[in-house]
């Protein structure tokens, strides 16, 4: 017995720990990256349908759900293996999406019909079709699950979606192109990003009335490359992360004040971002340059540069334990 047990002591012994993880998804090479955040280098790269854009974990981050927006599907990725399980049905040229604090309804942005589409993981089938407006694109849903709100591009709205019946209570207009909207504070607040306008919105989400409207304004960068789109909270909700798309900058914005405080050099054309999964670093993903950039959040500086696939999209963290 002693042999046994000492070459299966040496097994577990030789076998790797799982790291945490960021997750890329790259649009023109259609494969997701996989980066290693103790050693922030790409570890895996795994194949997708064409163009991936948006993707997010299941709350247990058993599986990764993955808009391949010109294969008009989601795709469902066991990230152990890399292997595609099986598809969602999701409508027209899905772009981004958000899971449902129930762990089960996805709502999926269909840019090309101006539909919010509500899929059911578990049985795979559509459980509503919602009329929007046109060119819907960005996503997101109250903490407490009772609010989706989805942002159209060529309407210049926030649609306010009551997630029992489906139906819209509300719309709010923004600034030109919204492309990401988040909500903040508990779900007190929502924060509507719009790439055109060069501004991000900030409404009251108990009356949907606008509080503020914030703009920005980096040294020797023309005004129209100045274009909002992803953004992220810190988990102490003091402070917000803006991706300024060809502006090649993150503006840091007190949400307590609204104030920007502070713009960050990251690669060309950012798009999205994610904070690691104990959130003391934030993973920026640079489109035209092909790279991810980290930020040490404590300090708001740019650490490191990553190459990734081209034109990297969308950014998900995925922690050690799972």
């Amino acid at each position: 017995m002693r042999p046994i047990l000492a070459a299966l002591t040496l097994t577990t012994f030789l076998t790797p720990a799982m790291a945490d993880e960021i997750w890329v998804t790259n649009e023109k090479d259609d494969t997701v990256s996989v980066i290693d955040v103790a050693t922030q280098e790409v570890i895996q790269t795994y194949p997708t349908g064409e163009r991936p854009r948006g993707l997010t974990f299941a709350q247990d981050h058993s599986v990764l759900y993955i808009c391949a927006s010109d294969s008009d599907t989601v795709q469902v990725m066991d990230p152990d293996t890399g292997e595609i399980l099986h598809e969602l049905p999701s409508g027209e040229d899905p772009e981004q999406f958000v899971l449902h604090p129930d762990n089960r309804h996805l709502y999926i942005a269909n840019e090309d019909d101006a539909i919010t589409t509500v899929v059911d993981t578990e049985t795979r089938s559509v459980v509503a079709q919602i009329d929007v407006g046109i060119e819907p694109e960005g996503m997101a849903i109250s903490p407490d699950g009772k609010v989706q709100i989805t942002t159209s591009e060529t309407t210049n709205m926030a649609h306010w979606i009551d997630t029992e019946t489906n139906q819209i209570f509300a719309n709010t207009l923004v600034d030109a192109r919204p492309r990401d909207a988040e909500f903040a504070k508990d779900g007190a607040e929502l924060w509507v990003s719009a790439e055109i306008g060069g501004t991000v919105s900030v409404f009251n989400t108990a009356d949907q009335s606008e509080i503020t409207k914030i703009a920005f304004e980096i040294t020797g960068v023309h005004p129209d490359k100045i274009q909002p789109v992803g953004m992220r909270m810190t988990p102490d909700q003091k402070t917000m992360f803006i991706a300024l798309g060809p502006a090649n900058h993150i503006a840091v914005v007190d949400a307590e004040t609204y104030a920007v405080r502070d713009y960050i050099l990251v690669g060309r054309r950012v798009w999205h971002m994610d904070f690691s999964p104990d959130n003391s670093l934030l993973f920026t993903t640079n489109g035209v340059s092909g790279d991810v950039t980290v930020i040490d959040v404590a300090s708001e500086k740019a650490l490191k540069t990553i190459k990734v696939g081209r034109f990297p999209w969308g950014a998900a963290a995925r922690p050690a334990s799972n």
